[in-house]
């Protein structure tokens, strides 16, 4: 059997392992997912996946912090700092929830993390400086809508980012069990726009009330 031609490229070739992974991560997780197709995917053999990311675990390790550095990428840049707090506060939270809508690999890896109790998140030493920027951006908005008189002020901007986040991924994340169970399918562009201004009311509910 030929083996792929190597391209020699290192910078390439790591950022085709690390795309290739993702997709076979996101499909099949750390366990389903082969090192081989992999390779094959990424136009390289085994022993490069090996030389630049170390093991498999390394390497899923790594396709995390490259979801998760995305996400935060495309958050640095939204622009609320102008914004009344209400609206800024808003498009946060709609770009939080449009994310996790157009990027569902995203949410199938944390889920397969999950599965595995966090373990390789927990040894990464990049997953908190990731996470913080859109807390921040977040507190940020919160303080500007304290000071004005619009938010209730005993609010952690930490849960109440996870509180945000987890209004929008829980339809997508079980965006198929849902609808097998509900008859009611949260891909479909209505249903989706009925769900957002629901959960976007009950975010400013509670945020506005005294």
């Amino acid at each position: 059997m030929n083996q792929p031609k190597i391209k020699r490229d290192p910078e390439g070739t790591r950022r085709r392992i690390l795309l290739a992974a993702a997709e076979e991560f996101a499909a099949g997780g750390l366990f389903g997912a082969r090192v081989d197709q992999i390779a094959r995917r990424a136009e390289t053999n085994e022993r490069m996946l090996y030389y630049y990311f170390g093991s498999k675990e390394q390497l899923f390790t790594a396709v995390l912090e490259h979801a998760l550095s995305a996400l935060v990428d495309a958050e640095r840049s939204l622009d609320l700092e102008g914004v009344a707090p209400i609206e800024a506060m808003t498009r946060l939270a709609h770009f939080v929830w449009d994310y996790y809508r157009d990027h569902p690999e995203l949410l199938r890896l944390v889920n397969n993390e999950n599965l595995h109790e966090a373990k390789y998140i927990k040894g990464s030493n990049r997953i908190r400086e990731l996470i913080s920027p859109v807390v921040a951006t977040l507190s940020a908005i919160l303080e500007r809508g304290q000071k004005a008189g619009l938010f209730r002020q005993d609010v952690d901007p930490l849960k109440f980012y996870i509180t945000l986040s987890g209004l929008g991924y829980y339809t997508v994340s079980n965006r198929f069990t849902l609808e097998a169970s509900f008859g009611l399918d949260f891909g479909e562009p209505t249903q989706r726009e009925q769900m957002v201004r629901m959960n976007t009311e009950l975010l400013l509910a509670y945020l506005t009330r005294k």
